[in-house]
C-alpha cells in the first residue's frame, strides 16, 4: 500500500504544482483587490480544481509518452511510472480520468455561482488535459507545447479565478496571466531542451526539436525577461509601486536556471535548472500577491 501510494504521488509531480497554484493565487488576490470583495470557500474551489487538472495532465502525460514511445531508457529526467514498467498504462489512464472527474466536482459551486463562463473556460481545459499528449493532434506534438502553457497555466488560469472573485473579467488579469504565463512556459522550455535528443529520435516536434538547441536557449531567456519588463505596466498604468518592485526581488532565481541553460549542454543536470525555473515561478507569484495587498 505504501509503495503503491508513492508510485502515484511520483506520477503526480507535485514538484509541477506550482504552475497550477501560481496563477490561481495571483488571479485570486487581482480579484479581491479590483473588487474588494473575496470569499475563501470560492477560493479553495479554484484552486484544489486548478490543481486536479495538473495532477491529470502529469498522469495522461505519463501513460501516453510511453504508449507513444517518447519516454525512453534514455530519459534524463525524472523517472516516470508507466515507461519504467511500474505501473501499466491502462491504470495510469483511468488515474488521470478519475482525477478529472473530481476536477469537474469541485468546479460545481464556481458553475453555481459565476454560471457559464466557467463552463465555458471548462470544457476545453478538461479537454486538453488529455490533448496535450494525446487524441488526434497531441500538442506537445506539434510544437504547441508553450502555448498551451501560456494560455491554459497563465491568461485562462488568472482571469478565471479573477472572475470567480469579482464575478467581472479584467485588463489587469490578462497582464498578470502573461507574466506568469510566460515564467511557466520556461518550465516547459527547458524541459524540451533537456529532452532535444529524444524527442529527435521519437519523433516529438517539440520547438526545441524544430529549430533547435539555439532558438530553445533563447526562447527561454526571452520568456524570463519579457515576464518581468511586463511588470512595468502596474507601476506605469496605475501607480502600484510594489507590484512592479517585489516580484523583480525573484528574477535573480529564474535568472539562475537562465544562465545554467546557456552554459550547460542539456543533461540531467537541466533538472537543477527545472527546479530553480518552479521556484521562481512561485516566488514571483507570492511577491505579486505581497504587492498587491501592499497597494
Amino acid at each position: 500500500m505504501k509503495a503503491n501510494l508513492i508510485l502515484w504521488i511520483l506520477a503526480a509531480r507535485p514538484k509541477t504544482l506550482g504552475a497550477a497554484i501560481a496563477p490561481v493565487l495571483v488571479g485570486l488576490v487581482l480579484g479581491w483587490k479590483l473588487s474588494g470583495h473575496f470569499c475563501l470557500w470560492l477560493a479553495l474551489a479554484t484552486l484544489a480544481s486548478c490543481m486536479c487538472l495538473q495532477i491529470a495532465t502529469n498522469l495522461f502525460n505519463d501513460a501516453l509518452d510511453s504508449i507513444k514511445g517518447s519516454d525512453t531508457k534514455e530519459r534524463l529526467g525524472p523517472v516516470r511510472i508507466t515507461a519504467s514498467g511500474m505501473m501499466p498504462p491502462k491504470t495510469v489512464m483511468r488515474a488521470a480520468a478519475g482525477v478529472l472527474v473530481l476536477a469537474t466536482l469541485l468546479s460545481l459551486p464556481l458553475i453555481w455561482y459565476r454560471g457559464w463562463p466557467i463552463v465555458a473556460i471548462g470544457i476545453p481545459s478538461l479537454y486538453f488535459c488529455f490533448g496535450y499528449t494525446g487524441g488526434p493532434m497531441p500538442l506537445a506534438y506539434r510544437g504547441l507545447g508553450e502555448l498551451f502553457v501560456v494560455l491554459f497555466f497563465g491568461l485562462i488560469a488568472v482571469t478565471g479565478s479573477a472572475f470567480v472573485q469579482s464575478g467581472q473579467w479584467h485588463v489587469e488579469a490578462v497582464v498578470a496571466g502573461l507574466q506568469i504565463g510566460m515564467l511557466s512556459t520556461v518550465l516547459i522550455a527547458i524541459n524540451n531542451l533537456r529532452d532535444v535528443d529524444e524527442d529527435t529520435k521519437t519523433g516529438k516536434k517539440t520547438l526545441a526539436v524544430r529549430f533547435g538547441k539555439t532558438f530553445a536557449r533563447w526562447e527561454i531567456g526571452t520568456l524570463h525577461c519579457l515576464s518581468y519588463i511586463l511588470g512595468l505596466y502596474w507601476f506605469l498604468s496605475h501607480g502600484w509601486l510594489y507590484a512592479t518592485i517585489l516580484p523583480l526581488l525573484t528574477a535573480w532565481v529564474g535568472g539562475k536556471a537562465m544562465l545554467g541553460v546557456q552554459r550547460e549542454a542539456p543533461s540531467s543536470h537541466y533538472n537543477a535548472y527545472l527546479a530553480l525555473a518552479g521556484a521562481n515561478l512561485v516566488l514571483f507569484a507570492l511577491m505579486f500577491c505581497v504587492g498587491m495587498a501592499l497597494v
